[in-house]
């Protein structure tokens, strides 16, 4: 067995169910923010309604978004020591910076949240949910520092075989700290907006006279409009940029561009062949890559040929798990524009296979983000610092494959069971709410 690999998977495994709660979680208290805006400035008690209920699963995802994400944490001194003994002098300022400054802010404040309705101010109530989005967007930001200085590393230097820092502000603002931050936080707005309308719909699914549930999916589809279309354009496009002038191997892979060209083509679909590098079956728009990424349509575009064959990230996966996110990205913009159009047409409660179509999507822009994660995280490959240090010298030497497989294994268990619970429970709330509404207006 080889250790490299296994550990690899134990990382993606840990991380990849992990990063299925803080999209949500960031997403969602920012959608709290207006919706418990709305119903403190309007006394609108509908809207105080669902801000109680979708509160209930903003605390159920937080709490286990938490729990997982202790454990990812922890391989960075187990199956990951080199590494930590190689960047341990910069890595470890920005997640201790996100510990003091973002978790007890958002942690605080969302007790705060859930325990100080009726017993302090409406003010103050809509205050802590607005620090718990804050809070939350600030703990984004400092793990997005962490992986952009992965992706794209400055301020330091190598001393003594080690990342020494020199400059904290140039390690914090590295070239693809912010192209990656908007992308990513827009990511969780859309993820935020799409689970608060599949809730929504469901609830008028089960009642189309639920006034509460009505109010706050409209609101809730201009946030999905608004964010499905800024996550393309500008934050998807100015990320594609940054990543084609500071990473060209992962933007040929992700782009499937396997030769140098001017007027590089934009590949909309192809069937990736690795040996050698070739696209078949393809559909390109002629010059489009190179005006995108360069703002000239005759730019020339170095290919994946250009670069050594050990210095090359996996063609197939990273070109297919960009391409899917691309492609969920443009049916949030048509789901939400069919959502907008209903509302216009004011016949939203009745239009009840797109509601079903939004109770099926809650999961997609989370999948979308995992499509995104690949694409960067597989696109580096196999650099784990860029041009730094290879994946396979940061391995823990100590760790034998045998035990990372059975943590796999028990990894693995724990996540089915912990994820069926959440689901189990989430259905469980939107139930128990639907029927608590429907008593209330019979009786």
């Amino acid at each position: 067995m080889d250790a490299v690999l296994l550990a690899r998977i134990q990382f993606a495994l840990t991380i990849g169910f992990h990063f299925l709660f803080p999209p949500i979680t960031i997403g969602l208290a920012w959608v709290l923010v207006i919706v418990e805006g709305l119903g403190w400035r309007r006394s609108d008690e509908d809207f105080v309604r669902m801000g109680r209920f979708l509160g209930k699963l903003l605390a159920l995802t937080f709490a286990v978004g938490v729990a997982t994400g202790i454990v990812m944490e922890f391989q960075f001194g187990t199956n990951w020591s080199e590494y930590s003994k190689f960047v341990g002098d910069i890595f470890g300022a920005p997640l201790a910076a996100e510990g003091v400054f973002a978790f007890f802010l958002e942690s605080g404040f969302l007790g705060l949240y859930l325990f100080g309705r009726k017993r302090v101010s409406k003010g103050v109530h809509w205050f802590s949910i607005l620090m718990v989005a804050v809070g939350s967007t600030i703990s984004a930001f400092w793990i997005l520092v962490a992986n952009s200085w992965m992706q794209t590393p400055a301020g330091y230097v190598i001393q003594n075989g080690r990342a020494e820092l020199t400059s904290f502000s140039e390690a914090v603002f590295n070239p693809s700290m912010w192209p990656r931050f908007f992308h990513t936080i827009d990511a969780a707005l859309v993820s935020g907006a799409f689970f608060a309308a599949g809730v929504c719909a469901f609830l008028l699914l089960r009642n189309a006279q639920n006034r509460a549930a009505l109010k706050a999916l409209k609101t809730v589809l201009v946030v999905g409009i608004i964010s499905s279309v800024t996550v393309v354009f500008p934050f998807g496009d100015m990320h594609a940029r940054q990543v084609a002038h500071t990473q060209p191997e992962k933007f040929a892979a992700i782009e499937g561009l396997y030769s140098t060209q001017s007027g590089a083509p934009l590949a909309v679909f192809g069937l990736v062949k690795t040996r050698p590098p070739e696209l078949n079956a393809k559909i390109e728009l002629p010059g489009l890559l190179s005006l995108m990424a360069f703002g000239d349509i005759d730019a020339e575009i170095p290919g994946i040929s250009e670069f050594p064959e050990d210095e090359r990230p996996p063609l197939w996966l990273t070109f297919v798990s960009f391409h899917n996110m691309v492609l969920l990205g443009l049916f949030f913009i048509a789901s939400m524009s069919w959502g907008a159009l209903q509302i216009v047409r004011k016949r939203l409660p009745e239009s009840r296979r797109f509601l079903k179509l939004l109770v099926c999507s809650i999961p997609l822009p989370l999948i979308a983000c995992q499509f995104g994660w690949v694409a960067a995280e597989v696109g580096r490959q196999p650099w784990i610092v860029y041009h730094m240090l290879r994946t396979r010298d940061a391995v823990s030497v100590t760790v034998p494959a045998g035990q990372i497989l059975a943590t796999i294994i028990m990894f693995g268990v724990i996540y089915i069971f912990l994820g069926s619970l959440y689901v189990f429970l989430l259905i469980k709330e939107m139930k128990h709410e639907a029927e608590s509404v429907t008593v209330k207006e019979v009786a």
